[in-house]
């Protein structure tokens, strides 16, 4: 679909879940939606004025498809800024196939993944940033991600880069001015407050490149790997944490082979739980592949759990495997277990949890140190939060664009090359609000939203 070819069309889909439910949901959106919807209603629509609930039936040929609650929305106050039909049925797979087909004999189309989203963006409903966080909010799995979600929703991202933006357009114009009147050699844009500018511009943009990494976790769930030595009790903790047996725990060294993953919500955060093959040299083959695996998924991972049997581990032993293992910029919990089989009293570091998981569980106070490890070690905007990949890549863009603007002050380069660099990083924030577009990038994004939204 082009970005015009919108204007003329009439477009419909299913915009609840797949499948038998009690109700189900079908948007009507275009131009000829009231007219289109009328031909198989029971109710005229014309002196419908928005915001307007109707009762009727759905008629093929005199033939009663069901009874229906329609709601009217008159355009530009809709939620795509054109006349929209919702369209209230029962929710038989029969019903709603068979409405969907009558709107299309009827002179609407199916509609494309994402295009009511899409529209409400061309129509000015929406942003671009705003858009995606729909997709983001009917994907958010717990409380954290509906949170940034929503924020995202109501313009968070967009104020903040439009203040960018405003700042950076207004010595971009000065410049430019400037240029016109190269042969007077009058200065316009006073170089130290630019320099200022651009200083804060970079100092801002990296806070919101960092919040990414805070953002990226809550909405796909924090990476959480459960490693250590074999009988460390690693597939104990997983079962402690789940409250059920999901690991199998044996006194066998080597147990478990293979990774097993699950998910648990802590304060409203996902931690995607990993538990692993028990880290140590073996002959046997398809330890040495667990082990493998597990040392994969420590380096992929945002956050370690590593649990070690204080009684058969020593401090030295702890600490090497954590330098070999560990890399520095992954944050690590460090369990001391079998604390009850201790009968000497016995130096453990601080900052060592020490528990007794198959006396005493402590899976309290285990999720608490989770959650605030994560949260203590990421930082983040209270009010923004950067969660989109597309959103971080332009963000990096933008910033090593104005390292580009800051180097060219300190060195006094022309003014005409400053301003070429100032319009790229205004073109990388651009694409993020949809102040600049094109039919190829508004594809890739909506492509992945889903039918009927």
């Amino acid at each position: 679909m082009s970005n015009d070819s919108y204007k003329s069309e009439s477009i419909c889909a299913i915009s609840s879940p797949p499948g038998i439910g009690g109700v189900s949901l079908i948007r009507i959106s275009g131009p000829d939606s009231f007219s289109i919807v009328e031909k198989i209603f029971s109710k005229s629509l014309k002196d419908t004025s928005g915001y307007q609930v109707l009762y009727g039936k759905i008629i093929e040929k005199k033939q009663i498809i069901d009874d229906v609650i329609v709601a009217v929305f008159k355009n530009p106050h809709s939620f795509t800024g054109e006349n929209t039909v919702e369209i209230n049925c029962h929710g038989s797979t029969f019903i709603q196939q068979k409405i969907i087909e009558l709107l299309i004999n009827n002179g609407a189309r199916l509609a494309l993944p994402g295009e009511f989203s899409k529209r409400a963006f061309l129509n000015g409903k929406l942003d671009l940033s705003q858009t995606e966080a729909i997709a983001d909010l009917i994907n958010s799995k717990s409380s954290a991600a509906h949170e940034i979600a929503i924020k995202q929703l109501k313009g968070g991202i967009s104020s903040e880069l439009k203040i960018l933006r405003n700042k950076l357009i207004e010595f971009a114009s000065l410049i430019e001015l400037e240029l016109d009147f190269s042969e007077e050699d009058v200065e316009f844009a006073d170089r130290t407050h630019l320099n200022q500018l651009i200083q804060d511009l970079i100092t801002h943009i990296d806070q919101l490149k960092k919040s990414f990494q805070y953002g990226n976790a809550i909405k796909n769930g924090v990476s959480t790997v459960i490693a250590g030595r074999p009988n460390a009790g690693k597939s104990t903790l997983l079962n402690n944490i789940l409250n059920e047996n999901r690991a199998i725990v044996s006194s066998i060294a080597g147990t478990t082979r293979d990774t097993i993953e699950e998910i648990i919500t802590i304060n409203g955060i996902d931690f995607r739980l990993v538990d692993t093959a028990g880290i140590r040299n073996t002959e046997d083959e398809i330890e040495k592949i667990g082990v493998a695996k597990t040392l994969e998924k420590i380096n992929q991972s945002s956050l370690v759990i590593y649990i070690y049997d204080i009684c058969s581990t020593t401090e030295k032993e702890v600490d090497e495997d954590l330098r070999k293992y560990v890399e520095n910029k992954v944050l690590c919990l460090v369990i001391a277990n079998k604390i009850d089989l201790v009968k000497s009293s016995i130096d453990v570091p601080k900052d060592h949890l020490t528990v007794s998981l198959k006396t005493t569980p402590n899976t309290l106070e285990i999720k608490e140190s989770i959650f605030e490890l994560f949260e203590r070690n990421n930082v983040h905007n209270e009010s923004v939060v950067i969660s989109n990949m597309r959103h971080f890549e332009a963000l990096e863009l933008a910033y090593n664009e104005l390292i580009k603007v800051e180097k060219g002050l300190s060195e006094n380069i022309p003014g005409d090359l400053i301003a070429m660099d100032i319009r790229q990083v205004l073109y990388y924030i651009g694409t993020i609000t949809g102040d600049i577009s094109s039919d190829e990038l508004l594809g890739n994004i909506f492509a992945n939203f889903c039918i009927g939204k």
